[in-house]
């Protein structure tokens, strides 16, 4: 399988975590634990129909964004490595979430690895779908290396960050309102960077949805998600505020969404 097209997947649940968290060891969930996305979401847009026209518009009037300071929230929110995913989720509860001090929710994500990469993964080469950029010389706000041209529906990082949102909203459900508001945030971020089409990111949101819906219900999660929940609990009072100005610029890309607004 080709490793650059599974990369914005496989960072949901990238097994390098902080050294300081030893997370209970589990088997991982088989491949088939989650629906099969090349049968749950719709084909992407074909050339040359109003959908792939309004792909098209979105993603040149985003590129306007360059060195904005929402270009720059795209360009951290590009970043998978999950110690920083999970902390991306700080201003949306009001501490800073730290993996080092959750070994459970740990656990469960490196659980939930081999079925998410292996679903997400299977449609992205279904659709073998070509990203914006490609023979183009527009910015991005990320490095196109890694990326894999062609493997842009469903955005993998919308699966990963939207899916963290659910996952996260599940255990922390006082603050779901603002964590899936954050999610929605962190997907909208793709088409800003111009990694991903409009549909794409929207591809990713019910993907994460189908995916977290079968997941969160496993017999084999359940108490590591009850601990994980008192995990991230504990971090309230004992860790430090998020950054106010990274949450300022968060409040304000929810309050202009990409999605209603280009």
């Amino acid at each position: 399988m080709n490793i650059a097209a599974r990369l914005p997947v496989t960072a949901l649940i990238c097994t390098t975590f902080l050294a300081a968290c030893t997370a209970p060891v589990h088997q991982p969930l088989p491949e088939t634990a989650i629906p099969d996305a090349r049968l749950v979401l719709p084909a992407p847009p074909v050339s040359g129909s109003a959908a792939q026209a309004d792909d098209d518009r979105v993603f040149h009037e985003t590129r306007s964004l360059k060195d904005t300071p929402r270009w720059a929230l795209a360009q951290r929110d590009a970043d998978l490595e999950v110690p920083h995913l999970v902390k991306d989720f700080s201003c949306a509860v009001g501490y800073t979430l730290d993996l080092s001090k959750a070994p459970h929710l740990a656990a469960v994500l490196k659980q939930m690895e081999n079925p998410i990469v292996h679903r997400t993964s299977e449609a992205k080469h279904y659709w073998h779908r070509t990203r914006p950029f490609v023979g183009t010389n527009l910015p991005i706000c990320t490095s196109p290396e890694g990326l894999g041209l062609h493997s842009s529906y469903p955005s993998g990082h919308t699966t990963a960050g939207y899916g963290m949102a659910l996952l996260l909203a599940h255990l922390l459900p006082e603050h779901a309102t603002m964590i899936l508001q954050r999610g929605r945030v962190f997907g909208e971020s793709r088409i800003v960077c111009g990694a991903h089409w409009k549909s794409d990111v929207q591809a990713g949101f019910l993907n994460a949805s189908s995916e977290m819906d079968t997941l969160l219900d496993a017999p084999e999660l359940q108490d590591d998600l009850i601990a994980a929940r008192k995990e991230l609990r504990a971090m309230k009072g004992t860790t430090p505020a998020p950054d106010a100005a990274e949450c300022a610029i968060e409040v304000e890309a929810a309050a202009h969404s990409i999605l209603s607004e280009r």
